[in-house]
């Protein structure tokens, strides 16, 4: 048995299992003693289901021993974001206002997820309801990068992507409204995939903004994070969003890719995507990636997306709206916190206090937000305007897959920030994702990948660069073949080469 059981990566341990090298309980032990060995330190999980996961891997274990026929994955440990429901394990969403609640249903991915034998080892950290791009904006406090943690793993998806890449699980679930997956697989070195809308069903995701929100897979390598993906994409009835077409064959593009071989596809780099406010150092590593794919056949092109520029104020109008018009469930009447029933209070006062003591500040700006942009009178100037904004972004798309079979960019502008730097400064925050806006806005698939490392400002270890690459509706394969190929040009995954943190064995 191997050393170190965390440092495979799925793909692998899913091939010991099989094979009988190790038995799923042993590797989710591993990864249970990893957990308890560093997260102290990272803080990437909220709930950590060591029963549940053991008695999974335990079963996973008895169906081989039967001769099953098991899935891909089986026996593989994940971390999985809090905003996605589990059936008798609490979800809060990185929310006062859900804490203690234990839903009595699976969302699809985790049904599908169980169905394949994944290890669910808990629930990850997050920013209340998926708004923040840092995991500071969680009720319980932020998670850490590994790399260095004085710096964010990114958010909201932070927790789940630190789990990744501290070797706590080898994948991962989040979700991506607006960048919440890849730009946490940016800054934290690991590969992240946000599908196409409607490509990985909704059903059971605590809803932020119903028209962007999707959920996705991370990984340490490209063909881990496509596996996954297959395991949670598909068809839903429960979900109206859901797309009626055949998954596409990421799995086998990534394997393709791996080969290095790019003959015949066109790159389109994105010229808004760049320039003034970039790092420096992120637009050095991604030039080398560019010219890596250049080496590997494909023809690299500079295109404009001239409305991208716009993609900001427009999310932060569509978005907050929807979050608005989802977050007035949480009422004190039905589930979550209740304060000041006291039998003399009435209803709406109840509601009130509840809402004012359970949502953070960030949460509460951006209902504001969004109930002012919905107002009567005031829709067509903002909600509206911005949707037309999200229609001339879709046509750049259109324009540019013309005559390119991929756009890329940097994932993020800079490398991981510290922690504490930008929580005062909205405006700052909501920068970090200015590369990852527009593919949800248009709903379409898009990949981060590490390309390497650039100077952390301020001196300390180099930090880990992602490169975007974004596809049209339903081309995701796309994204997983050119991801492989940088990943394989690059020699292998970055995450192997993050520092080793205290507490590891």
């Amino acid at each position: 048995m191997p050393d170190d059981l965390t440092r495979l990566t799925a793909a692998e341990t899913a091939a010991k299992i099989a094979s009988g090298d190790v038995s799923a309980v042993e590797v989710t032990r591993a990864h249970l003693d990893r957990i308890r060995a560093v997260d102290d330190d990272v803080r990437a999980f909220l709930v950590v289901d060591s029963d549940g996961a053991l008695d999974c891997a335990q079963a996973v274990d008895e169906h081989r021993a039967n001769g099953e026929q098991l899935s891909p994955l089986a026996g593989v440990p994940l971390a999985l974001k809090d905003v996605v429901v589990t059936r008798g394990l609490q979800t809060t969403s990185g929310s006062k206002i859900l804490e203690g609640w234990v839903p009595p249903y699976d969302a699809t991915i985790t049904r599908k997820m169980r169905e394949a034998g994944i290890v669910i080892l808990g629930k990850a950290n997050m920013d209340e309801f998926a708004m923040g791009s840092s995991t500071e904006n969680s009720a319980y406090g932020a998670s850490r990068n590994p790399w260095d943690l004085t710096r964010t793993p990114g958010g909201s998806s932070g927790g789940s992507s630190a789990a990744v890449a501290a070797f706590e699980a080898p994948i991962g679930i989040g979700t991506d409204t607006g960048g919440s997956i890849r730009q946490p697989a940016a800054v934290t070195g690991i590969v992240g995939h946000k599908p196409t809308y409607g490509g990985v069903s909704r059903y059971g995701l605590i809803a932020f903004s119903s028209s962007l929100d999707q959920a996705g897979p991370f990984g340490r390598t490209v063909l881990d994070t496509a596996l996954l993906h297959e395991v949670i994409a598909g068809h839903d009835p429960m979900d109206s969003t859901s797309l009626d077409v055949p998954v596409p064959p990421v799995v086998a593009a990534a394997r393709e890719g791996a080969h290095g071989d790019l003959a015949g596809l066109t790159v389109g780099v994105v010229k808004e995507l760049g320039g003034e406010g970039y790092e420096p150092g992120v637009e050095a590593a991604c030039r080398a990636a560019y010219a890596k794919l250049e080496e590997m056949g494909a023809k690299v092109v500079e295109v404009s997306c001239p409305h991208f520029g716009y993609a900001l104020a427009a999310y932060y109008l569509i978005a907050p709206s929807e979050a608005s018009s989802n977050l007035a469930r949480f009422d004190a009447v039905r589930y979550g916190l209740r304060v000041g029933d006291d039998g003399v209070r009435g209803l709406e006062e109840v509601m009130s206090l509840t809402r004012e003591a359970g949502f953070g500040p960030e949460v509460k700006r951006r209902i504001m937000i969004g109930t002012y942009a919905l107002s009567s009178g005031y829709y067509d100037a903002y909600y509206g305007q911005a949707q037309k904004v999200r229609t001339l972004i879709s046509r750049d798309f259109a324009a540019a897959f013309e005559t390119c079979d991929v756009l890329v960019s940097p994932t993020t502008p800079t490398v991981a920030f510290k922690l504490g730097e930008r929580v005062d400064d909205p405006m700052a925050m909501y920068a970090s994702d200015l590369c990852t806006l527009p593919a949800p806005l248009a709903g379409l698939p898009a990949i981060s990948v590490p390309a390497g490392l650039a100077p952390a400002p301020g001196g300390g270890n180099d930090l880990p660069v992602g490169l975007q690459i974004m596809a049209p509706a339903l081309a995701d394969d796309r994204c997983y073949r050119v991801a492989a190929a940088i990943e394989a040009a690059l020699g292998g995954p970055l995450a192997d080469r993050a520092p080793v943190l205290e507490g590891t064995k």
